[in-house]
């Protein structure tokens, strides 16, 4: 390949070098992940985890988040406070060497913190670059020191505004609007995650408030992640009464452990590192899981629940119905990105694995009522998991769970790239039709499904497999499900649920996204399942037609066409004709598609079982909560 010979432009004075925080202001993802709304609270955590640092050190009880009126938000803690006054390597404030300098803080020194969430030394100093400004007030010494930074340019030199008797930090920011798709804080998405860190600090009083909307919590478990895991089951039948928990301390590092097996079918593992939610969990995942087998395997043998030579339990016989809360606590974790999803140190696995082992066979012996129920389970999911390896089998023979073989109501698309495909999952042959006459034939395929699918939180995967709805599902996907589940091996990159918007509809709808969500969650995770947003109304007057999403929108567009326009209500996809379902739902220019996401697998986990699982009364509850915030109500 010929090389241009005029590289004239190219000079000394193209290299740059991003002074300070200005390279955080140009690649803020690098730092924070993203600047959309989960960098946006990204923020807040990084400021909280500062705090929490304090509380792991033992020097902090208290920790008050305020939401102002302005978007700003103000983070209040009584720990140490921030070290005010000249720094003698560096020649200016420690102040602003936290808040202005990257990689600067008390994280690299083990004297100081032993454990810290705040890992890289760029928290704060990342917030002020990406606030419009920042203020912070530090009470130590008797004196309260204060500064204020635009844009992370401090204001002048670090004042003494006032005294003190008490000690902490308070520091107030409001997000930048030039670096940030949106700077709306979610109350709901703050104090979720409030409540998880109170969770993992026992006795530790977290508080949240957003006065414009009257809304407060304070959060403190005493009982730690034991609370925790009661507050995961709370709607749920549990197979024995209080969880079990261990504590270990081995090389520096802190293993805790709480969990509880339910009578459910899915398993429920949260892992944590130095307060971290590891949503992608890592090597203590790794090594609960390994233990965990292990133990419950030897115990069944030792005491007659499985034959010495017969076939041992697998990992997903033993995790079947388990809920369990997984937090350690370490000197240096290494997290993968900046966004800590992954904990990735080597040495946790075997130090989990081994201290789970020990101390849980250990409760297991002293706790044989306890450990019966927890093993009978597992024999039971083993032997469901045998009835399904034979369902699967039976299936495969007979061509039903083989992609060379897709199903024959998918009507598929012509496009074999996944990333440009995607796959319409219909509710019923009507609306399958009008939906195959309208899609694009080069990249849209059409499932139709007949009636309801089964109810997963109901059901073992024996029974599911039997379900012909799933199997076509999980066929013409692609992927698999569960252990066997493949994420490369998808078919489509855009998974969208198309249903009628009606009781039935929605029923539908969730129990689409039961099934994803407890059998192929990493579809939801990589951002592969949609909603598609059919219209609710069409209103026509004269030649002008509006479509109306919301009952709200219909009242809005009724007073701006005045009297005279012709109504109708869509109660099914099948209502509108080809040219109308291309036009409201499936053409990617005109159309409304919701992506589904995971924001708090908590209360995920939760909803679900409240909607979908046996128990009647948090059923009702729920129902009689969420009541005045139903939108369209079909009767």
């Amino acid at each position: 390949m010929d090389k241009p010979q005029d590289d004239s432009g190219y000079d000394t004075e193209k290299i740059q070098v991003l002074e300070g925080l200005e390279a955080v202001r140009k690649r803020p993802s690098m730092y924070i992940g993203s600047t959309d709304v989960y960098g946006l609270h990204h923020l807040v955590y990084e400021v909280v985890d500062n705090s929490i640092d304090e509380a792991m050190g033992g020097f902090c009880t208290t920790i008050n988040v305020l939401m102002g009126d302005d978007g700003s938000i103000t983070v209040e803690d009584d720990g140490r406070g921030i070290p005010v006054g000249a720094h003698k390597k560096y020649k200016e404030d420690t102040l602003d060497l936290v808040l202005t300098k990257l990689h600067s803080g008390g994280k690299f020194d083990r004297k100081t913190y032993k454990v810290s969430g705040g890992l890289h030394g760029v928290g704060l100093s990342v917030v002020n670059a990406l606030s419009e400004w920042l203020e912070v007030r530090v009470k130590r010494k008797g004196k309260v020191h204060f500064q204020r930074y635009q844009r992370g340019v401090p204001g002048g030199a670090v004042q003494v505004i006032g005294d003190s008797q008490t000690t902490g930090t308070i520091i107030s920011f409001k997000p930048d609007a030039q670096i940030f798709e949106t700077v709306a804080f979610s109350y709901e998405t703050l104090s979720n995650r409030f409540r998880e860190i109170a969770f993992l600090n026992k006795g530790l009083k977290l508080s949240i408030s957003e006065p414009k909307t009257a809304q407060t919590n304070t959060y403190k478990f005493d009982g730690g992640i034991v609370e925790f895991v009661q507050y995961i089951n709370r709607s749920k039948a549990c197979l024995h009464e209080k969880p079990i928990y261990l504590i270990v301390e081995r090389d520096g590092v802190t293993v805790e452990l709480a969990m509880q097996y339910t009578d459910s079918y899915s398993e429920n593992i949260h892992t944590f590192a130095n307060n971290i939610n590891t949503i992608e969990g890592g090597t203590h995942m790794v090594g609960f899981r390994s233990a965990l087998t292990r133990t419950i395997n030897d115990y069944a043998k030792k005491y007659g629940f499985l034959k010495p030579t017969g076939d041992a339990l697998a990992g997903e016989d033993a995790r079947e119905g388990l809920t369990a809360v997984i937090s350690v606590r370490l000197p240096e974790p290494q997290f993968e990105g900046q966004t800590k999803t992954k904990l990735g140190n080597s040495e946790i696995r075997g130090i989990v694995e081994s201290a789970v082992s020990e101390k849980l066979f250990e409760f297991l012996e002293e706790n044989p009522k306890v450990a019966q129920a927890c093993i009978s389970k597992a024999v039971l999911a083993s032997q469901a998991r045998e009835a399904a390896r034979k369902a699967r089998e039976l299936t495969r023979r007979k061509g039903l769970l083989d992609i060379g073989n897709l199903p024959g109501k998918l009507a598929d698309c012509s496009e074999k790239d996944p990333s440009k495909c995607e796959v319409f999952l219909v509710e019923g042959d009507s609306a399958g039709g009008s939906a195959k006459q309208a899609r694009d034939r080069t990249f849209q395929a059409i499932l139709p499904l007949r009636g309801k699918i089964l109810n997963v939180e109901k059901a073992r995967l024996d029974k599911m497999l039997k379900n012909a709805e799933i199997r076509t599902i999980v066929t013409a996907l692609g992927t698999g499900i569960d252990a066997e589940f493949d994420i490369s091996k998808a078919r489509y990159h855009r998974i969208c649920i198309m249903t009628d918007a009606d009781v039935d509809g929605a029923h539908i709808r969730t129990l689409l996204l039961t099934f994803f969500f407890r059998h192929m969650e990493q579809l939801i995770r990589a951002g592969y399942v949609y909603i598609a947003q059919p219209p609710l109304y069409r209103v026509k007057k004269g030649k002008s037609e509006t479509y109306v999403y919301s009952d709200k929108e219909l009242s809005e567009t009724m007073q701006s066409v005045g009297q005279g326009a012709e109504v109708q209500r869509y109660k099914g996809l099948g209502e509108m004709n080809a040219d109308q379902l291309r036009e409201t739902t499936m053409s990617m220019a005109t159309r409304i598609m919701k992506k589904v996401t995971i924001e708090d697998a908590v209360e995920a986990d939760i909803l679900f079982d409240v909607l979908m699982g046996d128990a009647v009364e948090p059923r009702r509850r729920f129902i009689q909560d969420h009541a005045k915030e139903v939108e369209v109500l079909d009767v």
